[in-house]
């Protein structure tokens, strides 16, 4: 069993190199839940998840430093047993989200798709190549 099969079979998410300390929801509706990260989110992100018809989601709006880890029995059965069965995706973690203890996170969907880019959180015209605008910025008034 190859190392792609083996974490997927127990669940442990792998992130692509990168400093992904800061971490907030960037969109979530009935298709999409959508993390973002980076070393510091105030001007830009580099890494998203992107989880496709989330079925649950227990996670802060912003949080820092999470470490990713297999559910444990109890999380899949909890889950399994409130959608009827296990999912596709189950993502769990514990993140700092500013309390005394780590926050235990879980997230369900259909897919994960980690998509690994610099995208702006502020208006710029003259984006290099592989740089993408956030979705909610919009150009100056006047423009």
């Amino acid at each position: 069993m190859g190392e792609g099969e083996r974490e997927r079979r127990e669940g442990v998410l792998r992130l692509p190199e990168g400093s992904w300390w800061d971490w907030d929801v960037i969109a979530w509706d009935s298709g999409q839940f959508r993390l973002a990260a980076g070393w510091d989110l105030t001007y830009h992100h580099g890494l998203e998840l992107v989880f496709g018809d989330p079925a649950f989601v227990s996670c802060p709006a912003g949080f820092h430093d999470p470490v990713f880890r297999a559910p444990t029995d109890e999380e899949r059965a909890g889950v399994a047993r409130r959608l009827g069965e296990e999912p596709p995706v189950l993502v769990a973690f514990d993140a700092d989200a500013g309390g005394r203890d780590l926050f235990p996170c879980l997230v369900a969907a259909e897919r994960l798709e980690i998509v690994h880019g610099t995208v702006l959180r502020y208006w710029r015209d003259d984006l290099a190549p592989g740089q993408r605008l956030a979705p909610w910025v919009r150009p100056p008034s006047g423009r």
